[in-house]
């Protein structure tokens, strides 16, 4: 990069980071951190477990972004320091070093930039993930086990914390449906990106033939509601069943009719919820999962009239994948909303989803 350029990107990041702090309301997010560690600090402040754990979760994510922000500051001076010295002395290693971290800068302030996109109301909020194959038995089965790992590693790689809520195992291989409750600082604004039809094409492992298969899988994402948001549920709308525990075995397998299945009558919504050893834990995260269920039901809804006002066809079913996941004929990764694509199939299996979230929250305020 000659000098001209390096000088040119630093003027831009300059100009990005002031546009980040106008948009961060640096100030305002400093003052919140020091009322929720006021809040911290009481005594009292353990007795509500649920309520303390949610004043240390939005206490971590403001002064996650408010020192990443700082942290990127100082990083941006420091490279104008360098450029000043790089001037003066056109050190040939100093220059070397200089464009290394221009290089890295810009990558940081794209990533940070990203999480600055995550503002809508609940894009913060931790997530509830459902799985759900389509037609084709073991086939699509074995499909939505696959991207079960795939958004576990995703989760585990942003050290979110993964709790499998409910779990049907599929007849020999695989799963009939399972629900993710994944909790992290922007969870459900990262995995909004994920809600649709996932469409497999592969060579069959369970096909004697060889012969290539089509499969599908739904992936279904809503965020976990707190008590501000009013969502009424009627006992007389419900219908409540427990059966035993189902999974692989071991120390959490319950004896006692534990897990319990929850439907809602009007919507035919069903949730369970297996995770808890106490029925009535299990009820009352089967009631939490199926208010953000409706919630979304509702969301997506006024989404749905607001397209139709606007004359644009929104296309629901299978026909409709968002992304491809193509292993034979050839590798490729395809998302159809975006064109976001790449020939690393495994490198996406084992969690590698940013290039295709990063390209979705942008297309979504281009």
């Amino acid at each position: 990069m000659e000098m001209s350029e390096m000088n040119h990107e630093l003027t831009n990041m300059a100009k990005k980071l002031a546009d980040f702090r106008g948009s961060l309301d640096l100030e305002e997010k400093e003052t919140r951190i020091a009322e929720l560690e006021d809040e911290m600090s009481d005594p009292s402040f353990w007795e509500n477990q649920e309520q303390a754990q949610k004043v240390i979760s939005e206490n971590n994510g403001l002064k996650a972004m408010a020192d990443t922000y700082r942290q990127l500051e100082a990083s941006l001076e420091d490279l104008e320091v360098s450029y000043e010295l790089v001037k003066e002395e056109n050190d040939a290693d100093l220059v070397k070093e200089l464009n290394s971290g221009i290089k890295d800068l810009v990558n940081k302030l794209n990533d940070f930039e990203l999480q600055l996109l995550l503002s809508e109301p609940y894009d913060q909020n931790n997530a509830i993930l459902e799985l759900h194959p389509g037609a084709g038995g073991t086939e699509s089965q074995d499909w939505a086990a696959m991207l079960l790992r795939m958004y576990t590693r995703w989760a585990e790689s942003k050290n979110f914390k993964v709790e499998t809520t409910d779990y049907l195992p599929g007849d020999e291989a695989g799963v009939k449906s399972v629900t993710l409750f994944i909790q992290g600082h922007n969870a459900y604004g990262y995995l909004k990106a994920e809600k649709g039809v996932h469409r497999l094409v592969r060579i069959s492992p369970f096909d004697s033939s060889g012969r290539r298969h089509t499969s599908f899988a739904s992936c279904d994402v809503m965020p976990e509601l707190d008590d501000a948001v009013e969502i009424t549920v009627s006992p007389d709308e419900l219908r409540i069943d427990t059966f035993r525990s189902s999974g692989a075995g071991g120390q959490h397998v319950n004896t006692t009719d534990s897990a319990v299945r929850m439907t809602h009558l009007p919507t035919n919504t069903v949730v369970s919820c297996q995770s808890e050893r106490s029925q009535i834990k299990n009820r009352e995260k089967a009631m939490k999962m199926l208010k953000a269920k409706l919630f979304q039901q509702e969301m997506d809804r006024q989404r749905q009239e607001a397209l139709e006002v606007r004359g644009e066809q929104a296309e629901i079913g299978w026909g409709s994948q968002i992304r491809s996941y193509v292993f034979h004929p050839y590798n490729m990764v395809k998302d159809h909303r975006t064109d976001m694509e790449t020939g690393n199939t495994q490198a996406v299996m084992d969690g590698e989803l940013a290039p295709f979230i990063d390209a979705y929250l942008r297309s979504q305020i281009d």
